[in-house]
C-alpha cells in the first residue's frame, strides 16, 4: 500500500513537471531542468500530498507545492553536484546536470529550479487564499535560504577545512539545515493549506528527517552505488565526521530506529489517518538507496 502510494505520488510530481515544463522554450537549460528533475524517490513531494490528504485539501491543489518542493530539491542537488561543491558524477543513476550539459549550464539550471518552485507555490493553482500561498513562499524561503538548507549546506564546507572533526551536536545542527529544513516544510505544507496546526507535523518532520541523514550516512557505509545511484564511501575518504563514524553502525541504526519512533508518536492526535505518514518513517530507514 504504502509503496503504491509513493509511487502514485512521483508519477503525479512527474505529470505536473512535464506539463509546466512543456510550457517553456525548448532549450538545453530547460533540458537540463528536465534532466533534473527526473527519477528519485520523490520522497519530499509525497509528504506534501499525503499531509495535505490528512487536511481534506484536494491533490489538485497540493499537487503544485508538491512539485515546487521537488524543483527546489532538485536545485540544490544540482548546485551541490558541481565540481565546486561535492563534485559528483552521478545522480539518481545517471550523469550529473554538469557531467551531460556543463558547469555553467548547471549553474543556470539550478538558479531556473530555484526560482521555479516559488513560481509554483504563488500561482493561483496552488491554493485560492492569496494569504496561504503568501505563507507557502515565505517558509519555502525560510527552509531553503540561509536559516535553514542554505545554511546547514555553508556548515558542511566549513567542515571540510575545521581543525578539528564536528561534534554530535554539531553535525545535527548542520543536518537540521541541509537535510532537515526541506523535509520540515514538505511535512507541514499540508497543514499550511489547510490553515491548521503544524506542531504536531513539525514534531514529525524534525524526527523524520534526522533518521533520514542518519539512513543516508549508514547508506554511504553500507551501500553500493549502482543500487543507490550515485558514489558511496565519499565521507569516510574525505575524513568527515558523520552520525556512523561518531556513533559507530550499530548505534547510528538503533538511533535512527529511536527517532522514527518519536516521528510516528508526534501522530497520535490523527489517529489511524496517519498510518500512512507512519508507514513513510520506516521506509526512510529501511531504504537501499
Amino acid at each position: 500500500m504504502f509503496s503504491q502510494r509513493l509511487e502514485a505520488a512521483g508519477a503525479a510530481v512527474q505529470a505536473h513537471f512535464d506539463k509546466v515544463l512543456a510550457e517553456f522554450e525548448p532549450l538545453p537549460i530547460v533540458e537540463a531542468m528536465a534532466h533534473a528533475t527526473s527519477g528519485g524517490k520523490r520522497l519530499r513531494g509525497f509528504l506534501v500530498l499525503e499531509t495535505a490528504r490528512l487536511h481534506d485539501i484536494a491533490a489538485g491543489e497540493a499537487i503544485w507545492s508538491a512539485t515546487a518542493i521537488e524543483a527546489l530539491h532538485a536545485y540544490s542537488l544540482v548546485h551541490d553536484d558541481l565540481p565546486c561543491m561535492d563534485d559528483d558524477d552521478m545522480r539518481r543513476g545517471q550523469p550529473t546536470v554538469h557531467k551531460k550539459w556543463d558547469d555553467a549550464t548547471a549553474v543556470l539550471a539550478g538558479d531556473a529550479l530555484q526560482t521555479l518552485a516559488f513560481e509554483l507555490v504563488t500561482h493561483p493553482g496552488a491554493s485560492p487564499s492569496a494569504e496561504v500561498r503568501a505563507d507557502l513562499a515565505l517558509s519555502l524561503a525560510r527552509a531553503s535560504g540561509a536559516q535553514g538548507m542554505v545554511l546547514g549546506q555553508a556548515l558542511d564546507i566549513a567542515a571540510e577545512t575545521a581543525q578539528t572533526p564536528l561534534s554530535l551536536d554539531e553535525i545535527t545542527r548542520l543536518q537540521q539545515g541541509k537535510t532537515g529544513a526541506l523535509i520540515g516544510w514538505s511535512a507541514q505544507a499540508g497543514a499550511r493549506l489547510a490553515q491548521a496546526d503544524t506542531a504536531a507535523l513539525k514534531r514529525y518532520a524534525q524526527a523524520l528527517g534526522l533518521a533520514f541523514q542518519i539512513a543516508d550516512d549508514i547508506l554511504d557505509v553500507t551501500g553500493d552505488s549502482a543500487q543507490v545511484g550515485k558514489a558511496v564511501g565519499k565521507d569516510a575518504s574525505a575524513g568527515k565526521a558523520t552520525f556512523v563514524s561518531l556513533l559507530g553502525l550499530d548505534a547510528a541504526r538503533t538511533r535512527a530506529m529511536s527517532l522514527i519512533e518519536e516521528a510516528c508518536d508526534s501522530l497520535a492526535t490523527y489517529g489511524a489517518r496517519a498510518d500512512t505518514l507512519k508507514d513513510t518513517a520506516r521506509f526512510v530507514v529501511r531504504r537501499t538507496h
